[in-house]
């Protein structure tokens, strides 16, 4: 280890004291939380509303279902085009104020969902009404992720950087639980008319609340010394940011992260909002029920991702990553025959073990992401990798599942669909470099001596 990397990780350990790394992990969690119940609660609303409210002439049940879900699907192809803008003004003008932005817009569409007149009163108005709103949640949360997981990866020590930046990775189960709550207690207490009529309104309205809160928190903290030292090089005019940066100076980076990205992304929306589909078509079970199941397998996968985010500092990221890929590819053909049995606890350990396999994957991408990156670029760098996959592997994930089951009547197909997109994600996994306690100041001197090489600069 040369005297230039001890000092800059001394530095960098000095800045980790300074900044206080639980307030930062706490300020990126709470926004975060708030931005996923709002995207989440689109998602789970897709399935037990918007088929009926918005598209109820699509023919079958199935049909209004797989009708809601294209509208879904738009929040995902917003996401890159959020990522990139957010990413490339978060480059230059830093994370905080990026995340504000950002909790402000999606808080406003989401409110707004909630107030949309349905196929009844207005009718196609009411459709064509939820798509632009849907495109102004995916455009914020595509510059959610980014921003977030980097304000806590870039406080991080190098050793524990896979922990500490996983917490923001769990605050999108912890969405996701409160979505389900919430739409969980309505659906219980109300009956099924006055829910489908304004019931599931509440839970968007709600969304102004956290929203408050979530904002005020985030104004509590600062970008990272690391980033500030950066941007007085890109505002000198010495070093370029940006998309254009990125591909040009890191495209392997960018290429990879979109295919460690890819299996993981449909695995989890395959078993959080396909599985209330083939629950509620194939199984028939009722709304209340499935949504209690959710409740239990969040709260699970909310504590495993921080859990399994310190054994990819332990063990390494590429062991654990690659473990999620080859588990994962096993999940569909022995979690839906789970699901026939009509047994709640089954059913129930389908789902969760499911999240489990996915958070193999998932609590690690954005140490492993962070990595890959220089500071000057890194915003635009993590959020193209992570975003722009979305459009091919989550947004089409529930569409191509449901297609599927509605085509061949059967859930193997589906298991085969996740099998190959696992296959893919394995092959970025044995190309990835491992980077298990690299310094981000490191990464830096790589970047700044004309570099790539991770490994060569830090971790040997």
């Amino acid at each position: 280890m040369s005297t230039e990397s001890s000092a800059a990780r001394r530095v960098e350990e000095t800045d980790v004291k300074a900044s206080g790394l639980k307030k930062v992990v706490t300020a990126s969690m709470a926004g975060t939380v708030v931005e996923w119940y709002e995207f989440f609660l689109y998602a789970s609303a897709a399935t037990l509303v918007f088929g009926k409210a918005f598209f109820p002439n699509a023919g079958t049940e199935l049909d209004g279902i797989i009708a809601a879900f294209l509208t879904y699907a738009v929040g995902f192809i917003a996401r890159p085009i959020g990522g990139i803008v957010f990413g490339h003004f978060g480059d230059k003008f830093g994370r905080k104020q990026l995340l504000q932005l950002s909790i402000i817009l999606v808080g406003v569409s989401t409110f707004l969902m909630g107030c949309l007149p349905t196929f009844q009163q207005i009718g196609y108005w009411a459709p064509a009404l939820l798509v632009f709103l849907r495109f102004a949640q995916g455009f914020a949360v595509g510059g959610e992720w980014g921003g977030a997981v980097l304000l806590v990866a870039e406080h991080s020590p190098s050793k524990s950087r896979g922990f500490w930046a996983s917490w923001p990775q769990s605050a999108v189960p912890m969405g996701n639980l409160l979505a389900t709550a919430v739409l969980f207690i309505l659906s219980s207490t109300l009956t099924q008319d006055a829910f489908l009529g304004w019931g599931w309104r509440v839970a968007f309205w709600l969304s102004a609340v956290i929203v408050v809160i979530g904002y005020y928190i985030r104004t509590k903290v600062n970008d990272a010394p690391i980033f500030l030292e950066a941007r007085k090089e890109v505002e000198a005019g010495h070093k370029g940011y940006g998309v254009a940066e990125v591909f040009k100076r890191y495209p392997r980076g960018v290429f990879t992260a979109m295919g460690l990205r890819f299996a993981e992304n449909i695995l989890y929306y395959l078993v959080v909002t396909f599985s209330i589909t083939y629950l509620k078509t194939v199984v028939q079970a009722d709304t209340t029920r499935i949504l209690l199941l959710l409740l239990f397998a969040h709260a699970v996968h909310f504590v495993a991702v921080p859990l399994v985010g310190k054994l990819s500092d332990r063990f390494g990221r590429k062991p654990v990553y690659m473990a999620g890929a080859i588990l994962g590819a096993t999940w569909g053909f022995f979690a839906f025959p789970m699901m026939d049995t009509k047994n709640d606890v089954i059913i129930l350990a389908s789902i969760m073990i499911g999240l489990l396999f996915h958070a193999l994957m998932y609590a690690g991408q954005p140490a492993i992401m962070a990595e890959m990156f220089p500071t000057r670029m890194r915003y635009s760098g993590v959020s193209l990798g992570y975003q722009v996959t979305s459009i091919v592997a989550g947004s089409l994930a529930p569409i191509i599942a449901a297609s599927l089951l509605s085509t061949y009547k059967s859930s193997v197909p589906v298991a085969i669909y996740l099998l190959i997109a696992c296959a893919i994600t394995a092959v970025a996994v044995f190309f990835l470099k491992e980077t298990r306690g690299v310094s981000l100041h490191d990464v830096d001197a790589a970047d700044a001596q004309g570099t790539a090489d991770l490994l060569a600069a830090g971790k040997k």
